[in-house]
């Protein structure tokens, strides 16, 4: 998000969980577009609040899989925000050698850009 649309939106990313390490391939998928992954911390809903953020200040949440709605849509029941709910298929375990694994990962890459610019627009020039 921040790539194609600049800092001026506060953008962060959570999960159902948070403990799990960056898979190379969706690092590897993301370096193409010259989205850097490879230093970004996974964490979970429940840790927002310890890096400082609150729920109550977000306006949305988009969710990837139908786990992290149904956990988006429980923990927002007291706030006003909203909750989108983007399909994207889950690469993990798919294909039976690297090049297939990466084109995997391509997919639902291009699956959340493609959501992106539907939402937002085309990527703004210069970011």
């Amino acid at each position: 998000m921040k790539k194609f649309y600049g800092t001026g939106t506060y953008v962060q990313s959570a999960g159902v969980r948070g403990d799990l390490d960056i898979d190379g391939f969706a690092i590897a998928v993301c370096d193409e577009l010259g989205v850097e992954l490879a230093r970004h911390q996974s964490r979970g809903f429940e840790e927002l609040h310890e890096y400082g953020d609150h729920l109550s200040s977000f306006d949305l949440i988009v969710a990837l899989t139908p786990t992290s709605k149904a956990q988006a849509e429980e923990l927002t029941r007291v706030f006003h925000l909203d909750v989108e709910y983007w399909p994207i298929d889950d690469p993990a375990g798919l294909g039976e050698n690297r090049d297939q694994k990466l084109d995997a990962y391509r997919h639902s890459r291009d699956q959340i850009v493609n959501r992106l610019i539907a939402r937002w627009g085309p990527p703004r020039d210069g970011v």
